[in-house]
Order: C-alpha cells, then sequence, then structure tokens
C-alpha cells in the first residue's frame, strides 16, 4: 500500500503595499504556487474559495482593516440579459471569436499596449514589455485558453476563419465547474461597441455551451468605480466568511 501523502501547498504573505482600488487604504495578498501534476485541481479549488490566478500564482487578499475585495462568480445557467446587453449583443454580430492554446502573439501585444495606455496609464502593468506579456500568457500550469476576438472579414461567411481586425483578447482558465476571466482587453477607441460587456456575454454563452454552473469575474470592491460594472450580471454569487451566497440584484 502506498502511504505517501501528497505534499500541500505553502502559503506565504506579502507585505503591505499601496491599495490600487481604495484611496487610503493598504492591501496585502497571501499566495502560493500553481506548479505541478495537481496545478489544474488545485486552480479550481482555490478559485472557487476566492483565489484568483496570475500566471503561476494564486492569490487573495488578507488585508488587515479591510473585506472590501469580494469573490463574485455569476450563474451561467440562471442568467437573463437586460435589454441593453441584448443590444451590446446585436451590435457585435459582426465579430467571430476563435479559441486557441495559451500563446502570445504579436498583434495581442499591440492591442495589450494600446488598452494600457488608454485604459490603465497609471496602473501596475502600465510599463509591461513584450516579454511581460508572454509571460503573462504562457507562464501556467492549468487548463488556459487565449480567445481572440475579431470583425469578421468582409465577404466572410458566418463559420469562416476570422481574418479580420483583433478588437479584443481574453485569457480564460478552464476550469471543472465553469470559465475564469484571468485578463481581458479590447480596442479602447471602439467604445460604443461595449466589447468589455460583450466579451463577458460570449464568456456566459460558452458555459452555457458547455453545461457548467458559473463564470468567475474575480473581485468586485464596493466603493470602487472601476469594479462597479460587475455587479450587472445577475443572478450572481459573492463568497462571505459563510461560503458563497446569491446577492439580488436590487441590494447592490
Amino acid at each position: 500500500m502506498n502511504t505517501q501523502t501528497t505534499p500541500s501547498p505553502q502559503f506565504y504573505l506579502t507585505a503591505p503595499a499601496v491599495c490600487p482600488y481604495l484611496p487610503g487604504e493598504m492591501e496585502r495578498k497571501v499566495f502560493t504556487h500553481l506548479v505541478g501534476p495537481r496545478a489544474a485541481e488545485m486552480n479550481d479549488l482555490l478559485t472557487q474559495g476566492g483565489f484568483r490566478r496570475s500566471q503561476n500564482i494564486a492569490y487573495r487578499p488578507a488585508c488587515e482593516a479591510c473585506r472590501a475585495c469580494v469573490s463574485v462568480r455569476i450563474l451561467a445557467n440562471e442568467f437573463t440579459p437586460t435589454r441593453s446587453m441584448k443590444r451590446v449583443s446585436g451590435a457585435n454580430g459582426d465579430i467571430v471569436a476563435s479559441v486557441g492554446p495559451a500563446q502570445p502573439s504579436t498583434e495581442q501585444f499591440s492591442l495589450f499596449r494600446r488598452y494600457l495606455d488608454s485604459r490603465h496609464q497609471r496602473g501596475g502593468m502600465s510599463d509591461m514589455s513584450a516579454l511581460d506579456y508572454a509571460i503573462m500568457v504562457e507562464d501556467t500550469h492549468v487548463n488556459t485558453r487565449v480567445i481572440e476576438y475579431r470583425i469578421r472579414a468582409p465577404g466572410a461567411g458566418i463559420s469562416a476563419e476570422p481574418k479580420g481586425e483583433l478588437i479584443g483578447v481574453a485569457l480564460t482558465d478552464m476550469m471543472s465547474d465553469g470559465l475564469s476571466m484571468v485578463y481581458s482587453f479590447f480596442n479602447p477607441d471602439l467604445e460604443k461597441r461595449s466589447l468589455g460587456t460583450f466579451m463577458i456575454l460570449d464568456h456566459i454563452a460558452r458555459t452555457q455551451t458547455l453545461g457548467l454552473p458559473h463564470v468567475y469575474l474575480g473581485y468586485w470592491v464596493k466603493g470602487s468605480q472601476k469594479m462597479g460594472y460587475k455587479t450587472r450580471y445577475q443572478p450572481q454569487e459573492h463568497l462571505t466568511a459563510r461560503g458563497w451566497e446569491l446577492v439580488p440584484a436590487e441590494a447592490e
């Protein structure tokens, strides 16, 4: 009989740093490495427990005096789009999405830089190089995919390979209970298309097709304007001290 036990992950705590979401607050994170043959299984368990993945690291907030960061997941099979969401889907009927391995490209990086320079000039990712981007995409030991969104080329049929302009990219983990949106970006000049909304709607549809229950959106931060959009997708659950709990839309 094999009595050897599988090593448990080791967790570490970061030093305090300035919170990127709430002014005047400091943040700390607890993290562990996602490596080895059990990385995918561990990623599932940790994501379900409120962690997020960045490269081969799983982390979650561990702030001493603040609990504003709340893990959010959409109940995909019960999701009903609002009228405005339906309009977004209709306005983007010319977009073709393709799913590929977690491999970066020069075209992706060019769009990534445009997005950062427009939306996140002072963020922690603002000075990322092409190498940094490649590491962000490739450094994964779990089932990660890159979803590219392109405007359908003129004359191409619905089922044709998309060869038009790249306007959005999502880095997505394929999990046992759904999809986790690790990072996404899009052409900031196409504001009228509401591409951020469209990509979330696309992930919900993909999760429904897979017959899985959840789309993980990461953290919602009460009081942070840039995180407010996450509560629009209903029904959804928030991770509390009592576990995942349904949050009525009218309570937001």
